[in-house]
């Protein structure tokens, strides 16, 4: 049994202009010990998937339907102080910009602290050596220093850290990573990355890795969800995903053509996917992706396809998901 598993998972927003389903439909699950990355672009609803799990959504939004199995139990139907008791003990997130998650007027040795009392109800003494350790642990020199400073006064790298350090404090069952590395350069971002990939081995902790760097995918993931338009279009192991494209969704093949490569030759520019991700309040008729797919017939623009197995462990929502047939398809 998957560890963590999302079923037909609904999630809306009401507004003024109407109903926004953010996340249609979504089913993925998370091993024990393995990395579920979770790929596409703005609004594609990674995110609200994600934060659906922990029922951290915004005063407009609810889950409609569905369902968020942890161990068996539905998340989406215990009481809230239930949910309390979850979040940060045995589901916890790594958010996405570490200078806006850090409170600015207390120091990082109060809002680390503050973890070990309220989940782990220690003594103060406890909550101090504890916190030491957890900078230790994502290998931050000089802990005691650093426990004394305020956000302002610490590198976008070692923010990250110790926001890693805070999500792992209780040592999750799961961990829910949201763009951790974004606002980190290449060399502070491959630190973060290693580390999580040494805390994940020596604790055995299923991770949810929100992405649009498909670079950061390939390096960190073992199976990848592809969510376009609050909808997962493909899903397969990571090594699936990168490897031959003989059946493939055309929006992963689009991502993946848009990324630099060491022996593209100089002057050839870089295959864009056109257009936009439309409006959720104005989704078209058909496969949502339609209308930027080149490989689009009338008969996707009518017919909304549905998530299938097209191998094993491989699952796409496409009319046409072997590339060979729908290069054939547009040229008739």
């Amino acid at each position: 049994m998957s560890l963590l598993e999302l079923v037909d998972l609904h999630t809306y927003f009401r507004t003024k202009r109407g109903v926004v389903k953010a996340v249609n439909g979504v089913s993925y699950r998370v091993e024990a010990g393995k990395t579920l990355g979770v790929v596409g672009e703005s609004g594609s609803g990674k995110s609200v998937s994600a934060m659906s799990i922990l029922r951290l959504l915004d005063g407009n939004g609810y889950i409609h339907s569905g369902k968020i199995l942890f161990e068996g139990r539905d998340l989406t139907k215990i009481p809230m102080n239930e949910m309390y008791a979850i979040r940060g003990n045995e589901i916890s997130v790594i958010f996405q910009e570490p200078m806006t998650s850090l409170n600015p007027v207390f120091t990082i040795q109060r809002q680390l602290q503050e973890v070990y009392r309220t989940h782990q109800r220690v003594s103060k003494k406890a909550a101090e050596e504890k916190a030491v350790q957890s900078l230790q642990d994502v290998r931050i020199p000089n802990p005691e220093t650093v426990l004394r400073q305020y956000p302002h006064q610490l590198s976008g790298g070692m923010r990250q850290r110790i926001m890693i350090a805070m999500a792992l404090a209780c040592e999750p069952r799961v961990l829910i990573a949201d763009e951790p590395t974004t606002a980190l350069d290449v060399t502070i971002q491959a630190q973060i990355l290693n580390l999580m990939r040494d805390l994940q081995t020596q604790r055995g902790t299923a991770i949810l890795f929100i992405t649009h760097d498909l670079g950061v995918i390939r390096e960190m993931a073992d199976s990848v969800a592809v969510m376009y338009c609050g909808e997962v279009v493909e899903m397969a192991p990571v090594a699936k995903i990168f490897g031959d494209r003989v059946i493939s969704h055309p929006y992963t093949e689009g991502l993946l053509e848009s990324i630099p490569r060491l022996d593209t030759e100089p002057g050839v520019r870089l295959e864009a996917i056109p257009g936009s991700v439309p409006h959720p309040l104005n989704l078209p008729k058909g496969c949502k992706f339609a209308p930027r797919c080149k490989f689009a017939t009338p008969f996707c623009r009518e017919q909304e396809p549905a998530l299938e197995e097209v191998a094993p462990a491989h699952s796409i929502r496409c009319l046409y998901p072997d590339t060979e047939k729908r290069r054939k398809e547009i040229e008739t």
